[in-house]
């Protein structure tokens, strides 16, 4: 009976639903194209003059050769379908009408992200400075002092820390998260959220409408304000590529968390989905989660020019007037409507300038040429190259295209490691016992150029010593891959996880 129940929530669940309407959708367009070929045989000539144009077309655009590939395989198979395909989803006006709102929303907050010269000239690395001053570029994302860090290694650890400081809550509270789900996390979250709510704190929840579903009427009905971003439709659309991948959690302007951890009882290792899942998050306070605030404000939809949010939302209006600063601090955001891959270019310019060593935790490995070339570049000048994986994957065709990589990793140097007790969630970089990344960026092609994503930047900070140590604490449950684990991956498998190497750039 629990069964029959389960599989009823699952066929009539709202998302279920309309993924079947989009594939009935796609059904009738693919069926009406054959249609037309099979009895007028000048639309088949047609379709494939016009796939070999798109073919053209994408091999002159400016953007990921992976992703150029992508495209190119299918269109080639298919010709009746892959130029109208391509043509649908790249020409749609939803598209473009949702570019230029995000373009503008960064536009216009520019302003209220200036950099302090006087601290840019504290920082004694001459790399880290040029990483800052493209970050400057257009004036999007400062670096600053005056701020403390608070490193978790465990998604329980920070949840039960993000409770607290919600409670402590007097004027405001942002939250944006890709997923939040029913269960003991939430649940007790919500109900501090209405308390705060009920005393007069303004409380906000933006999340991802694909992920999550939220009943918004429960939140409205206690005064928290919430939005979906970029809900999930029944109908044929790109832009449903671009999800809201960020984690932020920003307390009256003073206090901030970030990290890979949504607000769901997996996280908190309440439920044990796929073994021990190990995530990581940090906590910001001071003069840097100015940033999170205001990307916060970017996605909500609220920035006008005739208003400073600033003296509305700043640090400094209700912050604690003194901060044991903790080295440079640097939050930072990504979209794929800016035309800049924030997210891989900080996480090549952490590998191509590290001296001794890069360590990596990441759930996903799905590489472009640039991140492998710079990989083995770093492994074969000498710099120690280590990725931990997951060992028990959330998602099969993922853990798939990782381990075609393997063979590639390991040839130029770089070893690889899977968490043994179950799923890595944590997106960290940290090199050198300078620098140090955490945040909610994969090393895949969703996270670096699809979806809107955010992480923290650490330069000297006592968190990157805690980071590294964490590394090697998780390494003590991985496995490590050698040539003999890659021998005994069976042929069939293997050819599996080419072809879906292939199309990783889509999945």
């Amino acid at each position: 009976m629990k069964k029959i129940k389960k599989f009823l929530r699952i066929v009539f669940n709202r998302r279920a639903l309309i993924i079947l309407i989009l594939l009935f959708q796609l059904g009738v367009f693919f069926l009406s194209i054959i249609g037309l070929s099979k009895n007028y045989a000048w639309v088949y000539v047609v379709f494939t003059l016009l796939s070999v144009v798109v073919v053209c077309v994408i091999l002159n655009k400016r953007t990921n050769p992976a992703y150029k590939l992508a495209w190119i395989v299918p269109t080639l198979l298919m010709p009746v379908f892959g130029g109208i395909v391509y043509l649908i989803y790249s020409t749609q006006t939803s598209l473009k009408l949702f570019k230029k709102l995000t373009v503008k929303r960064l536009k216009d907050t520019e302003r209220y992200l200036e950099q302090d010269n006087d601290i840019l000239s504290e920082i004694d690395d001459v790399y880290t400075r040029n990483l800052v001053k493209y970050m400057n570029h257009k004036g999007v994302y400062p670096i600053y002092k005056n701020t403390s860090v608070k490193y978790f290694g465990l998604g329980e650890e920070m949840i039960d820390a993000l409770k607290e400081e919600l409670k402590k809550a007097e004027h405001f509270i942002f939250m944006e998260y890709f997923i939040i789900s029913r269960g003991r996390v939430w649940d007790e979250i919500l109900e501090i959220l209405k308390q705060k709510a009920s005393e007069g704190v303004d409380v906000r929840v933006l999340y991802d409408g694909m992920v999550t579903q939220l009943n918004d009427k429960v939140l409205h009905a206690n005064n928290i304000k919430c939005k979906a971003f970029n809900r999930f439709t029944p109908f044929v659309s790109s832009v449903q590529n671009n999800r809201d991948h960020r984690k932020i959690a920003v307390i009256d302007g003073h206090t901030a968390f970030n990290g890979g951890i949504n607000l769901a009882d997996e996280y908190a290792n309440i439920t044990s989905r796929f073994g021990h899942w190990k995530d990581t998050a940090v906590m910001l306070r001071g003069d840097a989660v100015w940033s999170f605030t205001v990307m916060f404000l970017q996605m909500w939809e609220i920035i006008a020019a005739d208003e400073d949010y600033r003296e509305l939302y700043g640090p400094e209006k209700y912050g604690v007037s003194e901060i044991e600063s903790d080295g440079f601090v640097m939050p930072y955001g990504d979209a794929p409507t800016d035309g800049e891959n924030i997210g891989e270019l900080v996480y090549l310019d952490i590998i191509n300038k590290a001296r001794d060593y890069v360590y990596i935790t990441t759930p996903y490995l799905i590489l472009d040429n640039e991140m492998i070339t710079a990989l083995g570049f770093a492994a074969k000048s000498g710099v120690d190259v280590r990725i931990i994986v997951p060992g028990i994957p959330d998602k099969w065709y993922c853990y798939c295209i990782a381990q075609s990589y393997y063979k590639d990793l390991l040839d130029v140097g770089v070893k690889v490691y899977e968490y043994a007790p179950g799923f890595v969630h944590a997106k960290n970089f940290v090199s050198d016992d300078s620098k140090a990344v955490v945040g909610t960026i994969n090393l895949d092609y969703r996270s670096l150029f699809l979806h809107f994503e955010c992480a923290t930047f650490m330069y000297g900070s006592s968190a990157v010593g805690e980071i590294k140590e964490d590394f090697f604490k998780t390494l003590e449950s991985c496995r490590e891959i050698d040539y003999e684990y890659i021998k005994n991956i069976p042929f069939l498998k293997k050819v599996v996880n080419g072809i879906l190497r292939t199309l990783g750039p889509l999945l």
